[in-house]
């Protein structure tokens, strides 16, 4: 890290800059230059896409961080904005199944983002009472996402008051309806007394890389969001961070590659610049930050007496350790999205959020990039796959040994094949939390920011505007949360106030 004094004030020209093009930064970027903004966009990477990044293999390219695309009218908006359309840039497809689920030999699951076809297939499987018990989780999950769609999710970052405020003190019934004092398991429990359904939805916490046991009921709004549609994208869903990386140049947007951002200048209590890797120094009066909060204020700030609080690392969220591999799989058909459970669910998050371990008998999420619907499998004689087991976020004290990593991947096929499917890897290449760190420095390899554990976590993330002039935040560490669809808001968020 530099050290730098500046001798003399800084002159800042009227031009933003942003610190990072994940979708945070593409998306502030696009947001900003389609009003006319002087915009550069800054990236350590060769490439765009941040946590949204793709590896290499002899037969081309493996999604290797987020693979599922939903809230599709967040980026229905944003290119809107540019005067265009998300489907002029990229190839979609909305999924008839959202996901294939095994906890055993015995059968697979198929959840369907059509409700009664459903309902239909758990009374299938399990019974009536738990498919009652679907519509019923159904319908409260509705309710909470309109809950919260435009006085949370889609506003600036809001207390508890204020959100109290927005849906109205006297809708007491929308208020008590989005379950905040209970857990999620806990509420899982009052829909589903077959307990791997819990586990399905409940895997829902996950997504913003937390406990379900620790985390609040309100996160019950991701089952609609899926339900609302999850798209698959031609190619995989890097493509998605190269359209929008190409939307920004349109608009007039200077894309910096290789350029990795290494200290925010702050004069007088106002951000004026940003030194570079390389020493140069770029001017400007208006700076997003869009990597870790906890990076930021540790080392970004040339005075960070005024900066974000960092997160405790007995508050992050999950890291991971993943597999992208080519591989060839027999035993059970593979859709895009599978997950084979754990057959102890609450030993896994205890090791991850108690023992700070890797647990034993992990669940396995596979994002099988060559299948679809219709389940057919590649033309190819591999096909590509990531395969990911949750971590606890410890990059920044551990890295795990070569030895290690065998046993958590022989750990992780067990699974696999305790549920029927066998993988034989061609070519492989693991990322562990401490890579994930090294990627997104600050962070410690935790991929959400700050875990969604209690009622009040979803206000302890900070929101766009910090306290020294002419700093904004965005990206999956603030408001309003992680994920694609979550993280493209905050940048869109972040661009509004920049307007204001």
């Amino acid at each position: 890290m530099l050290n730098v004094t500046v001798e003399k004030t800084v002159e800042a020209p009227n031009r933003t800059l942003i610190v990072g093009a994940g979708m945070a930064g593409l998306a502030a970027s696009i947001a900003l230059a389609s009003q006319g903004e002087d915009v550069t966009l800054l990236e350590a990477q060769p490439y765009p896409g941040g946590k949204m990044r793709e590896i290499d293999s002899s037969v081309g390219g493996i999604d290797s961080g987020p693979t599922v695309f939903t809230m599709k009218y967040i980026f229905d908006k944003l290119f809107a904005m540019a005067g265009t359309k998300l489907e002029d840039h990229v190839s979609i497809t909305k999924a008839d199944i959202l996901a294939r689920h095994a906890w055993d030999k015995t059968g697979v699951f198929d959840l369907h983002a059509d409700r009664a076809q459903s309902a239909d297939a758990i009374g299938s499987f399990f019974d009536k009472q738990n498919a009652d018990g679907y519509l019923r989780f159904c319908k409260d999950a509705g309710a909470i996402f309109d809950t919260l769609k435009d006085t949370m999710i889609g506003a600036q970052r809001p207390s508890p008051f204020d959100l109290t405020r927005r849906i109205g003190f006297t809708n007491i019934d929308a208020i008590w309806g989005l379950k905040p004092l209970n857990t999620l398991w806990s509420a899982l429990g009052n829909y589903f007394p077959d307990q791997r359904l819990q586990q399905l939805f409940g895997r829902y916490a996950t997504y913003v890389g937390s406990s379900p046991y620790l985390a609040p009921a309100t996160l019950m709004l991701i089952a609609h969001v899926e339900q609302e549609g999850v798209w698959m994208i031609e190619g995989g869903i890097h493509r998605l961070a190269l359209a929008m990386l190409e939307l920004a140049k349109t608009q007039g947007v200077t894309f910096k590659e290789n350029a990795s951002a290494q200290k925010i200048l702050v004069q007088n209590n106002k951000a004026c610049g940003v030194i570079l890797e390389s020493g140069e120094i770029l001017t400007a009066n208006k700076i997003i930050f869009c990597g870790d909060v906890s990076k930021l204020t540790s080392e970004f700030l040339s005075d960070s007496k005024h900066g974000p609080k960092t997160v405790p690392p007995n508050k992050r969220s999950l890291s991971a350790l993943t597999w992208s591999m080519t591989a060839k799989t027999s035993g059970v058909d593979l859709h895009r999205h599978n997950v084979f459970f754990s057959d102890d669910y609450k030993a896994e998050f205890d090791s991850i959020f108690r023992s700070n371990t890797i647990p034993e008998k992990p669940t396995l999420y596979i994002c099988a990039q060559d299948r679809n619907d219709d389940f057919s499998k590649t033309t190819q004689k591999e096909e590509r796959l990531l395969c990911l087991i949750n971590s606890p976020a410890f990059g920044d004290s551990k890295r795990l040994s070569d030895s290690e990593i065998a046993m958590c991947q022989t750990n992780m096929m067990a699974i696999a094949e305790k549920c029927g499917l066998q993988i034989e890897p061609i070519e492989s290449q693991a990322t562990q939390a401490a890579d994930f760190e090294t990627l997104f420095p600050g962070s410690g390899g935790s991929l959400y920011g700050r875990a969604s554990h209690g009622w009040s976590a979803s206000f302890a993330r900070p929101g766009c505007e910090t306290k020294i002039k002419g700093l904004y935040l965005a990206g999956g560490s603030v408001h309003p949360g992680p994920g694609v669809p979550m993280a493209t808001m905050s940048g869109m968020l972040a661009a509004e106030k920049v307007l204001a």
